[in-house]
């Protein structure tokens, strides 16, 4: 018991000093600190480079929009996509690569091209699609109470990019929809 007694009175003046040391402290502080900033700062990035993407995916869709037009500029070339784009053949090759013209490259694909007769309601100030796509373009847009108005024939390009965060582990944008989808439209005549 006396052995017992004088082990542990030898060992109190170690475990004070030990206790009271205020050596390193600092670095684990400033360790378990840091890891806390890290991750809103990893959110961040991850953030800012979603927000990036989607803006190359919106532009993409845009510029794709426009090489369609640019593709099927005179009203022969109308209405371009039926039968395997018969009337304006180079639409497909030239929306593809203006699609793959922002810094996303080739990882950005079109998805869908549709073609169809629009009248501007305005009442809502929305399109909404007038005849029979694509037969014959109805002649005025009567059919949604503006008889007055000539319904245009629009082209409605869909961009798509996978989108991967940088950080995924501890990244908030891993939970953002995945893939990126953006439309664009297009008057073609």
């Amino acid at each position: 018991m006396m052995l017992a007694f004088i082990s542990i009175n030898r060992l109190l003046p170690s475990m004070r000093r030990y206790l009271s040391g205020q050596r390193g402290a600092a670095a684990a502080e400033f360790a378990l600190i840091l890891s806390l900033l890290t991750i809103p700062l990893l959110n961040v990035i991850d953030l800012a480079t979603y927000t990036w993407a989607r803006m190359q995916v919106d532009n993409a869709a845009q510029v794709a929009a426009q090489a369609a037009w640019a593709a099927c500029p005179t009203p022969i070339n109308l209405p371009a996509t039926p039968n395997a784009y018969a009337k304006c053949p180079n639409m497909p090759a030239r929306v593809a690569a203006a699609t793959q013209s922002t810094r996303l490259g080739a990882n950005v694909t079109v998805t869908a091209t549709t073609e169809n007769f629009y009248c501007i309601n305005t009442g809502t100030n929305l399109l909404e699609t007038v005849g029979v796509f694509p037969g014959t373009k109805p002649a005025n847009c009567s059919a949604i109470g503006s008889a007055s108005d000539i319904p245009g024939d629009y082209v409605l390009i869909t961009t798509s990019y996978t989108f991967t965060p940088l950080f995924s582990s501890v990244s908030v944008a891993a939970l953002l929809t995945t893939p990126i989808t953006r439309t664009a439209w297009m008057r073609l005549g």
